[in-house]
């Protein structure tokens, strides 16, 4: 399966990363595969920690995401 570049960049897909394909009447969906995080204690609190390493996650621009999302819709 070929996923265009700009595609690819924007999800942070790189070689070898695993995904995971589903089909349903809505189409065909690609996740990528990633450990869930974990809950642990701090104190009193719990906290969610992620599972993989900090090399291994994304960056995501969530603003840009926002911005992204808001320009597809016409005024």
């Amino acid at each position: 399966m070929v996923v265009p570049a700009q595609i690819r960049a924007k999800a942070g897909l790189e070689p070898g990363t695993e995904i995971e394909v589903t089909v349903d009447e809505a189409g065909v969906h690609l996740v990528r595969s990633a450990p869930g995080p974990r809950v642990v204690r701090v104190g009193r609190r719990l906290v969610v920690r992620p599972t993989a390493p900090a090399g291994a996650r994304p960056v995501v621009d969530i603003g840009a995401l926002v911005d992204e999302e808001r320009d597809r819709w016409p005024l």
